[in-house]
């Protein structure tokens, strides 16, 4: 018997005469940020890009409760977690230099992978219920992308606070936070509204280089530091006991035992 097709992790497709492109991770209800779904963003970004049409921004959002609990937990271990630092980095990068606003909608969780990919984007749309977290260091990881760009959203303070807790806040405390944007009991028509009003009428040439003039410095930094990152973490985290051991308690659904080294 054939096997069953497998459906694909992200929904793709145009809005607005071709104005808005909506991406929609489908994998409800945790919606991983495994290699997978990370792949499909890529692919989309990418095709996006090649197709060099007039789109003037893209709507990122989540099927299900929830946005993301994050990237693979499997994935992190220290045999796989190099590939997988590589491919979120280079998505990040991707969205961070898109030559148009990505707007993103979140309900519900929004940990881990996920919300590092959500930082990646513009705007944040948040419903009254979306909770946003780094929770890595639970684990006795650190979550890489996120120690880059959420300093960019708030304090550096307040980015410590999340990224060494592993707590996660609530969408009022994000909005105060400068994390999210807005609050709507229907964060995907509040972003809709705010492309309508804002992006819609717009020169997508124009928006481009906007985009491209405003983000010059950050881009420069954020290749430089994601590099920094990316070799702390394999480099020096990686070959820690702890690391190892918090993954591994994780996956045997046990506490921890560290031996601070």
């Amino acid at each position: 018997m054939a096997e069953a097709a497998v459906a694909s992790p992200l929904k793709v497709w145009r809005e607005r005469d071709g104005a808005l492109l909506r991406l929609r991770l489908n994998r409800p209800k945790a919606n991983i940020c495994d290699a997978q779904m990370i792949g499909a963003l890529q692919a989309a970004f990418d095709a996006e890009a090649r197709a060099k049409s007039n789109v003037r921004g893209v709507l990122l959002d989540a099927e299900g409760a929830h946005f993301s609990f994050g990237a693979s937990v499997e994935e992190h271990l220290a045999d796989r977690c190099a590939a997988m630092l590589a491919s979120l980095h280079a998505l990040i990068l991707t969205m961070a230099a898109f030559p148009a606003p990505i707007l993103v909608a979140v309900r519900g969780q929004c940990l881990g992978g996920g919300l590092e990919i959500a930082l990646a984007g513009g705007p944040i749309f948040a419903a009254p219920t979306a909770q946003f977290g780094q929770p890595e260091i639970r684990l006795g990881v650190f979550a890489p992308a996120a120690s880059c760009l959420l300093p960019w959203r708030m304090s550096a303070v307040a980015a410590e606070d999340l990224l060494t807790s592993g707590r996660s806040a609530g969408a009022a405390e994000a909005l105060g936070l400068g994390l999210v944007q807005a609050i709507a009991d229907d964060p995907e028509a509040a972003a809709l509204a705010w492309f309508d009003e804002h992006l819609a009428g717009r020169s997508a040439a124009a928006l481009a280089c906007a985009l491209a003039a405003a983000r010059a410095p950050r881009l420069r930094e954020l290749r430089e530091r994601l590099a920094e990152v990316e070799r702390l973490y394999l480099d020096t985290l990686m070959k820690t006991h702890d690391a190892n051991e918090g993954l591994a308690a994780f996956l045997g659904k046990r506490a921890p035992v560290w031996q601070h080294r």
